[in-house]
């Protein structure tokens, strides 16, 4: 599969990384404990995307099913840590680290996928990952009391790399909606196991508590996540994974209008300089991504 790195296709990523940007402040207003808030996220999506994927899913080999139930368990640990660590650091910290997913993706990409990664493309990076260093700057305070967050929230993004990676080897073969449907039992029975041993079962028993989970479900899952996957087949998992860490600077933006919290010109100037940086990414990437699939065949890479 070919993945140009049209325009486009790149908003589509933006406008994911959007959707995705609202799963922190669903989590910090759910009064249900985080691992339950994510295990009811994904639950909650499986029913709303099955009409969308009934007669679909018997054309998907069995090898593909278990690549894909395999992207759901990583999804699962991702979402483990993470909305755990909304409870030992701030929102910014938890951000900015979760999405640190390039130091993974980009080695990865070069020796396993053998994609090209030109010095250009590597200064926009860096230029890019320096942006939303600045922008939390201000508020990334460590200390002993949030260290055990920041730890959870940067080994989200290991999660996160290792789920990006594997649907990124799939979609090739499979539509974006299969992978959310079938991922999502890898997610749940994952969740499900980790929730028995850590704070028990919870169900919700008010609208204060359905509304939460069911904007988790629709936005953060069903919209972010699927729109990431689908996009996965048309853009470069490496390019994909610089456009993620725009999240952190949506995420400042939503907490400013919804919880009242002004961005200070340091956070500004880190958003000015991370945009500076996907642009250089944008421009220099287009049209320079090899072709994944025929690489793996070529070089008989298995994943």
């Amino acid at each position: 599969m070919i993945r140009n790195n049209e325009t486009k296709y790149i908003l589509l990523v933006f406008l994911s990384v959007c959707f995705l940007a609202t799963g922190g402040v669903f989590v910090k207003i759910s009064e249900l404990p985080p691992v339950n808030t994510g295990f009811y996220r994904v639950l909650i999506s499986i029913p709303l995307l099955l009409p969308f994927v009934w007669k679909e899913i018997r054309k998907v080999s069995k090898k593909d099913i278990l690549f894909i139930l395999l992207a759901g368990v990583f999804l699962a640990g991702d979402l483990i840590l993470w909305n755990i660590s909304f409870y030992y650091t701030s929102v910014a910290n938890a951000n900015l680290l979760a999405n640190l997913v390039p130091l993974v993706i980009i080695p990865f990409s070069f020796f396993v996928f053998k994609e090209k990664i030109t010095r250009t493309f590597f200064i926009g990076a860096v230029i890019t990952l320096s942006g939303v260093l600045v922008l939390v700057s201000g508020k990334a305070v460590i200390t002993m009391d949030n260290l055990f967050g920041d730890m959870l929230a940067f080994l989200t993004s290991f999660f996160y790399a290792l789920f990006l990676l594997t649907v990124y080897k799939v979609r090739e073969r499979v539509s974006a909606s299969i992978i959310m449907f079938v991922s999502a039992f890898g997610s749940v029975v994952t969740l499900f196991i980790s929730m028995i041993f850590t704070e028990g079962v919870y169900v919700p028993s008010s609208y204060s508590q359905w509304l939460p989970l069911l904007g988790l479900a629709i936005f953060s899952q069903i919209l972010g996540q699927g729109l990431l996957s689908f996009c996965l087949g048309k853009v470069s998992v490496v390019l994909s994974s610089i456009l993620v860490l725009l999240q952190p600077i949506v995420a400042a933006t939503y907490a400013l209008f919804i919880f009242n919290q002004k961005l200070t010109i340091v956070e500004v100037l880190g958003m000015l300089i991370s945009l500076t940086g996907i642009y250089i990414v944008k421009i220099k990437k287009t049209n320079r991504i090899n072709d994944t699939s025929d690489q793996l065949k070529d070089k008989k890479v298995l994943l």
